[in-house]
């Protein structure tokens, strides 16, 4: 599990500077090499929004904060796609079924992200892969609930 102490190391590691501070707007923006993270969320919705910022830095080129614009929207969602792989991704999905994870929220627990995050992520997938996927033998159905199904054991 990716802790949020562990996303600023990153981001220092890129010397990026981030602060917490108390933002109107937004739950995190990143311009140029600074990332500010809302501070009056909880400490995992701030390794959400940390972890979409980082996947703008990483994807992104300039300034997106328009998103009437068909560039700046694709670019919006390379930084959440980023996040939801980084933080859940199919094989994330696949360890909170082994852990017995029955619902959205045990697995976004167990996973140590928001149900909002989780379910965003569980949609992109689905828009990504369709109605179902199969990774290391396990088959990951979307619809119509998320449902995992194991390799037959023999």
């Amino acid at each position: 599990m990716i802790e949020y102490e562990n996303m600023l190391a990153e981001a220092g590691r890129h010397h990026l500077i981030t602060k917490e501070k108390p933002l109107r707007a937004n739950k995190g923006r990143i311009k140029g090499n600074r990332i500010a993270i809302n501070r009056r969320m909880t400490e995992t919705e701030k390794k959400c929004v940390m972890a979409e910022e980082l996947g703008h830095y990483y994807t992104g080129i300039g300034n997106i904060i328009d998103q009437s614009s068909a560039s700046n929207r694709k670019q919006e969602l390379r930084g959440r796609i980023y996040a939801y792989d980084k933080l859940v991704g199919l094989m994330g999905i696949i360890d909170a079924y082994k852990h017995n994870c029955s619902s959205i929220s045990e697995s976004a627990e167990y996973l140590d992200v928001t149900e909002e995050f989780l379910t965003e992520s569980l949609s992109y997938y689905k828009s990504k892969y369709g109605t179902f996927v199969k990774i290391d033998n396990y088959t990951i159905i979307f619809e119509p609930n998320i449902t995992v199904l194991e390799p037959n054991q023999n």
